[in-house]
């Protein structure tokens, strides 16, 4: 069986493929000195924006910790949440 894919189709699947790589490596090989990373930063790494992580943790899909009145997201919870949201 052939299966005809044209490049223009394939190339937006690959991106989206190679950016989650990299998000994921970001998070693992990431400097483990950090507790915790700030709500904006957090997202970024998660390649969402900050009010969707915030709505998440809303909806009780993330954990959060506060202290001292700002939000922060460890990064072992990062990475759970990662893994419990791939498709």
């Amino acid at each position: 069986m052939n299966l005809a894919i044209d490049a223009t189709e394939l190339q937006p699947l690959v991106r989206e493929v190679v950016a989650e790589v990299v998000r994921e490596m970001a998070l693992l090989g990431g400097s483990t000195d950090r507790l915790a990373y700030p709500e904006a930063e957090a997202a970024g790494l998660l390649g969402i924006r900050g009010h969707q992580l915030r709505d998440a943790r809303h909806r009780g899909e993330i954990v959060a910790t506060k202290v001292g009145g700002r939000i922060g997201y460890e990064r072992s919870e990062l990475i759970a949440y990662l893994a419990r949201n791939r498709s």
